[in-house]
């Protein structure tokens, strides 16, 4: 009886342990995600700058 109890309990702490994991593991992926997607913005802006920056600059460039 006493196998079959510590046996039940590991089993249920394992499942709640490997919820626990897993939810972490999604959380930290979707923070990542929405880091990159942040600088992935960051960088098609400052992209977008240094064309304009650049061609105010040197309109013989745009032809016209």
């Amino acid at each position: 009886m006493f196998t079959l109890v510590t046996t039940v309990i590991l089993y249920v702490g394992g499942f709640v342990f490997l919820y626990g994991v897993i939810r972490l593991a999604i959380r930290h992926a979707l923070e990542e995600a929405e880091v990159r997607r942040v600088q992935a913005q960051r960088a098609e802006e400052l992209a977008a700058h240094r064309d304009r920056t650049l061609l105010e600059g040197k309109g013989y460039l745009t032809g016209g």
